[in-house]
């Protein structure tokens, strides 16, 4: 769009350093899916992307903007590198977050990224990138260290590029040098950021992480989980095999949570009849 509208991704080509990427999960799927259909529907029907553009100071005249802008896209490359991002970053992620909130991080961080652009009230916003800062922040919040390749050339440790876009994000929004939607990319951190922090206080969370120290697991538990085949997990489980393998050898089977066990009866095979 004009003026400073155009929310692209912003971070180019990144790719996880070291990691092989994991398979689509069901709502980045979705999103994906949802975001060319659309863009496909606006080339044939423009006045759709009128329709679905975010103008700040109109927000209670079309509240449903809000949400819509994320799957409006100002040209190909905006849609491919959103795209890009939200293929490197939102697979592990939703892994991590189950799928419930994983969709209600990519909501809220960009629903926030669109509210934080009321600093400039009439510039139209588009583009999905507010909610894929969000996506940024929680991969960073889950792995601070991991690897990023940016343009595939470049690592940097996952911590230091949200550090790195949140400075590029503040100077290019104050300095008003391009046609970029800074501040969506700033609220979509902000709204990530503390999504994560009230997704990790929740009651049922800290229930779930808590060791059940007084249930140590059955000699059938033992058993099955002795019985996974690390070698068809996907790489991503498979760190996360390791690492409750080491917690059990380290501090014993009674120390795992209830997720830690919930995983690993997850992946047991069914025992034989």
């Amino acid at each position: 769009m004009a003026g400073r509208g155009h929310a692209g991704a912003g971070t180019g080509v990144a790719r996880r350093g070291g990691n092989s990427l994991v398979p689509l999960t069901p709502w980045v799927l979705r999103l994906l899916v949802a975001n060319v259909v659309l863009f496909l529907l606006m080339m044939v029907a423009p006045t759709l992307s009128r329709a679905m553009m975010f103008v700040p100071a109109l927000v209670l005249q079309h509240p449903w903007t809000l949400v819509t802008y994320m799957f409006a896209h100002a040209g190909t490359w905006h849609l491919f590198f959103n795209m890009l991002a939200l293929v490197f970053f939102g697979p592990r992620v939703e892994v991590e977050m189950g799928e419930r909130d994983f969709l209600l991080l990519y909501f809220v961080s960009g629903m926030t990224g669109g509210l934080l652009s009321f600093v400039s009230p009439w510039t139209p916003i588009v583009g999905a990138s507010g909610a894929l800062y969000g996506v940024m922040m929680a991969y960073a919040f889950f792995w601070p260290r991991g690897q990023i390749f940016l343009w595939g050339i470049f690592p940097v440790e996952a911590r230091w590029l949200v550090v790195f876009m949140t400075a590029l994000s503040l100077y290019g929004g104050f300095r008003g040098l391009d046609d970029i939607a800074h501040f969506a990319h700033l609220g979509g951190f902000l709204g990530g950021y503390l999504f994560l922090r009230w997704h990790a206080r929740r009651p049922v969370q800290r229930v779930m992480n808590e060791p059940v120290l007084s249930q140590a697991p059955s000699r059938q538990s033992l058993h099955r989980w002795s019985r996974i085949d690390r070698n068809k997990l996907h790489e991503v489980n498979r760190e996360e095999f390791d690492r409750i393998q080491e917690k059990i050898r380290s501090s014993g089977a009674g120390s795992l949570t209830l997720e830690e066990r919930a995983f690993l009866e997850r992946f047991s095979p069914e025992e034989p009849n």
